[in-house]
């Protein structure tokens, strides 16, 4: 089972799970975009950082799970608009390359990592101490998202099985 565990959004990442090894974790590609150079996702970047992971993997094999969130409160509109269409064009990636997406709502994988109402630091100390080999990539304290990305791919494996073998 390989999974495509991602945390949405402009400053989100995407993991790389297989066997329950974390293969890679990327912080998700931007660029810039208009003449403010507003930064957005890069849609081509996310098709080929899959692709060239997924290359010899049957389909039937691959699971991509995203973060569902939605609207918060206090959120301007333009920022919500951005959120989004970076939310769209995941999903619109994932039915171009024809692999099935699965939405997990944050308090869900929270709740089950024991990370509700914890700071965005708690997630990254969660993902090493789990996934320790790993702890080079996650150094950083804006490396929380990247932490997101592995313990939302964690939380698919450890659950789908568990539904599976049920």
């Amino acid at each position: 089972m390989f999974i495509i565990g991602i945390d949405p959004g402009i400053s989100g990442a995407i993991c790389f799970f297989e066997s329950d090894i974390i293969k890679d974790v990327i912080e998700m590609p931007v660029m810039a975009d208009g003449k403010k150079n507003k930064r957005q996702i890069n849609g081509p970047q996310i098709v080929n950082e899959i692709q060239k992971r997924i290359e010899n993997i049957p389909k039937k094999n691959i699971f991509v799970v995203v973060e569902h969130v939605s609207a918060m409160p206090g959120q301007g509109v333009t920022s919500m608009f951005n959120f989004g269409q970076s939310f769209g064009v995941i999903k619109g990636i994932c039915s171009a390359l024809k692999l099935p997406i699965y939405f997990v709502r944050p308090v869900k994988w929270k709740k089950y990592f024991n990370l509700i109402k914890t700071d965005k630091e708690a997630s990254r100390s969660k993902a090493i101490q789990i996934f320790p080999y790993i702890s080079s990539k996650l150094s950083k304290k804006k490396d929380n998202n990247k932490a997101d990305a592995i313990l939302i791919a964690s939380f698919f494996n450890n659950t789908f099985k568990s539904e599976t073998q049920s």
